[in-house]
């Protein structure tokens, strides 16, 4: 049997609850909704490190983000980029007999303004043109930038320098171009492989399309139920977004307008697959790189621990060997490349630290004992994800400096199993204090109560997290100051 088509698309900032067969966020997606009844729906995917550039090098090296250096994102001022000597998803498929290609959002070279200040490709701040060569990881067709976050005026490089700009959105621009490489590898006998990374719904929100807009110009939206909204809203790093309720309605409909945009281009690949006949053996992966606040807690982006920060949509579609089910195990960004690399029968490089989830893709409830489910359920038991973010906007980074402090041991780390997220925090500025949190997330859904401990020693499941963190610590050589907490 040939191997399986793959098609990897995920979306920039686009939280787990903004899909409308969630249930929870009142977002129109019909197309994803579809899908959804199709496919494995992985109800709590996490995001190991909730910002784009280290979520990206731990999807494609399956190693946490600290370990491969990307710990922030890649951005003017510091030496930040995935190394070339790195082994990644790209790598392993292209050696294993797959034409390769990425699409979109790269946001893992060094900016190229960190080199001269007006490169020859027009890249600027935080933009790189990667040429051909071991930083492009293994993908061969090369459709991509850096960053950008003009939606509507997007920029893109192949193989040259030569700067490709179009006056379309992006992500319509970038489904037609995926649609295209696609049409040229469907009736190869080599199987293909495409990574497709949009921006949208990342800000800023108002850049989506008018007719998606429309959608929601007459819609009242109603605020999760830890939605505080304030005047500035933060940003767990310090920033702060001024606004207040009007800046609060219209970012969440431009927000939900952009996801709804995506999903009538998400349709279009979803239906060439089908008229060309490859559906049946194509293994197609819908989700994104983190999520997005929007107002919960009082924050808006990124970078917390929270669940509408961490958690992202998760679906996979694979016909001929993973039948339509809900999983509601506990799945990790590093878990993303071995899980691909062993349905594509492939196997994973020793250097990845995630696991894989294929057999708990494919157990079904009710089909009897046999191998698979008992792997499978060993899994179940043993399954936690290990979450972190550090300090990295450059003022904070010399405040560490100046004070004679690493800033990679502060930060927060975060342990997340099945019902708790249990949580570290030693803050993003010198002079933070140490917090810990527990957060039980089948009685409060929505984290408004966590149990706030002075040391974990003395309740049983917050002490059993916290020696778990401490393993995946000293596994993962991360300098994390965690011994402020007495146990």
């Amino acid at each position: 049997m040939k191997q399986p088509n793959i098609v990897y698309i995920f979306a920039d900032q686009w939280r787990r609850q903004a899909a409308g067969f969630m249930n929870e966020d009142d977002v129109l997606t019909p197309r994803i909704d579809q899908f959804a009844s199709e496919s494995v729906v992985c109800e709590q995917a996490v995001s190991c490190t909730p910002l784009c550039s280290p979520h990206r090098a731990a999807l494609m090296t399956g190693k946490y983000a600290l370990p491969t250096g990307v710990y922030t994102n890649c951005k003017v001022g510091l030496d930040i980029m995935l190394r070339p000597d790195e082994t990644c998803v790209g790598d392993v498929l292209k050696a294993g007999g797959y034409a390769t290609g990425y699409i979109g959002k790269w946001h893992l070279d060094l900016p190229e303004q960190n080199i001269e200040p007006f490169p020859k490709s027009g890249a600027r701040d935080w933009d790189a043109f990667t040429p051909p060569g071991p930083k492009r990881h293994g993908f061969d067709y090369w459709y991509s930038y850096g960053t950008f976050d003009d939606h509507l005026s997007p920029h893109y490089w192949m193989d040259s320098a030569q700067q490709i700009q179009v006056n379309e959105w992006s992500v319509q621009h970038e489904t037609e171009m995926a649609l295209r490489f696609i049409e040229e590898k469907k009736d190869d006998e080599q199987p293909f492989s495409l990574f497709l990374s949009w921006n949208p719904p990342h800000s800023p929100f108002e850049l989506v399309p008018k007719k998606y807009k429309q959608l929601y110009k007459e819609r009242i939206v109603q605020p999760r139920a830890n939605v505080t909204i304030q005047d500035p809203f933060l940003v767990h790093t310090g920033e702060t977004i001024p606004g207040g309720a009007e800046r609060w309605e219209q970012s969440v409909k431009d927000y939900f307008a952009a996801i709804s945009g995506i999903d009538e281009q998400f349709g279009k690949i979803i239906d060439a697959l089908e008229q060309w006949g490859l559906t049946d053996n194509t293994i197609v992966v819908l989700t994104s790189d983190h999520g997005e606040l929007l107002g919960s807690h009082g924050m808006f982006a990124k970078h917390s621990w929270h669940e509408e920060s961490i958690g992202v949509p998760l679906l996979i579609r694979w016909p001929e060997q993973l039948k339509p089910k809900v999983c509601d195990d506990v799945i990790n960004t590093v878990d993303i490349m071995p899980t691909l690399l062993e349905l594509a029968g492939l196997d994973t490089p020793h250097t990845v630290q995630g696991n894989s989830a294929a057999d708990l893709l494919k157990t079904v409830e009710g089909s009897g004992s046999n191998q698979a489910g008992e792997r499978a359920e060993e899994q179940r038991l043993q399954r936690l994800a290990f979450l972190s973010a550090v300090p990295g906007r450059i003022v904070a980074i010399e405040q560490f400096a100046a004070a004679g402090l690493n800033n990679l041991a502060f930060g927060w780390r975060a342990v997340r199993s099945k019902q708790y997220c249990y949580v570290v925090d030693r803050g993003y500025f010198p002079e933070g204090e140490l917090q810990i949190y527990l957060y039980d997330l089948q009685a409060d859904p929505y984290q408004k109560s966590p149990l706030v401990l002075t040391k974990p020693i003395g309740h049983p499941i917050a002490a059993s997290l916290d020696q778990a963190l401490r393993s995946y610590l000293r596994q993962t050589e991360d300098p994390f100051d965690i011994d402020g907490c007495l146990i």
